[in-house]
């Protein structure tokens, strides 16, 4: 499928991580050995962008030694645009993961506390001249539940894109933890940035934490029901996407895709992913499937099924990030599973 790409760059601000996870299917520290990958979920958008054929460029703060620059370097090396990463003082925000097998769930330790990033200031970051030429800004609720100082640098960046003209895509990502760990006001702070965003990543739970209230209803109708009382009480926001994730056992789930417009919504039937490799950043390769269909003008249904590839295609990869281009999504399309000589 030929794709005609927007014109301007989408830029992605959030925090760069290393991932640290146990070989194999291995406990933490079980063997004491730990592969590595360059991970965070605003990169993992962005390298799934660029590797759809999109101008991404990165935004973001790691410590000037060879962990920071390494992750730069993949970074780049996916075909982001890494000008504004800015090297600083401070640490390499980690965290360590431990692949789940059969019944036994995957487990995540977070190591970033205090990372360069984290401590960033909000008037670190030239919104200006960073935003200028591009089509839209990319962010996650995870850069706000850092801590004080990436929140209001959250905050600044959407209110400069919303100023500027530039369209807003935002993924919810709550992370009770992250929010907890700070004299923090996540609903406060969640509701102004869903209140800039053109495009939202959740699902009727993220809208419940919003506005307070329960929806009733159940599958498509409860995320409908949602969607309309977030259209309601946000009106600059015009899409919100979401999956929904059957989770049977480690190596096999049922996952379905939805968008919702103010006119109407779409859901897929559920793909069964087998055999599953590695599912974190899933969610962000749907995220990057969704705006590659917005960006690119295909309609709904087209939009959606990208996503679904996407996020499908994820699981088959290990490492944090999609690296599959259009051609990959075509042939998940069209349904053929032998080998492609």
């Amino acid at each position: 499928m030929e794709i005609e790409l927007t014109n301007g760059h989408i830029v992605c601000f959030g925090e760069l991580l290393l991932r640290l996870t146990a070989p194999g299917r291995e406990l933490l520290m079980q063997t004491g050995s730990l592969d590595v990958h360059v991970g965070g979920a605003e990169a993992n958008v962005g390298i799934g962008l660029a590797n759809l054929g999109h101008r991404v460029s990165m935004v973001s703060a790691v410590p000037d030694n060879p962990l920071g620059q390494a992750a730069i370097r993949f970074v780049r090396g996916q075909g982001v645009d890494t000008r504004n990463v800015q090297l600083r003082d401070g640490r390499m925000g980690l965290y360590f993961l431990s692949v789940g097998a059969g019944l036994r769930a995957s487990d995540i330790v977070y190591d970033r506390a205090a990372s360069s990033f984290a401590t960033a200031s909000a008037d670190a970051f030239d919104w200006a001249a960073i935003l200028d030429g591009a089509a839209m800004l990319h962010l996650s609720g995870i850069t706000p539940a850092l801590g004080p100082a990436t929140a209001q640098a959250a905050l600044a960046a959407a209110r400069a894109a919303k100023q500027l003209g530039v369209g807003v895509s935002f993924d919810g990502n709550y992370r009770a933890r992250l929010w907890d760990a700070w004299d923090s006001d996540p609903r406060a702070i969640l509701t102004e940035l869903v209140g800039l965003a053109d495009t939202m990543f959740g699902n009727h739970r993220d809208v419940s934490l919003l506005l307070g209230k329960t929806f009733s209803g159940d599958g498509a109708d409860r995320r409908r029901e949602a969607a309309e009382a977030a259209f309601d009480a946000f009106p600059n926001l015009q899409r919100i996407a979401s999956t929904a994730r059957h989770v049977d056992d480690a190596d096999r789930h049922r996952i379905a895709a939805r968008v919702d417009t103010r006119e109407r919504g779409y859901q897929t039937d559920e793909v069964v992913v087998a055999g599953i490799v590695d599912r974190i950043g899933g969610g962000d390769a749907f995220a990057a499937g969704i705006l590659h269909g917005v960006l690119s003008g295909q309609d709904l249904e087209g939009t959606v099924a990208s996503g679904l590839a996407l996020t499908c295609l994820k699981h088959s990869l290990p490492g944090d990030a999609s690296l599959f281009g259009q051609r990959d999504i075509d042939a998940f399309l069209e349904g053929g599973l032998d080998v492609r000589r």
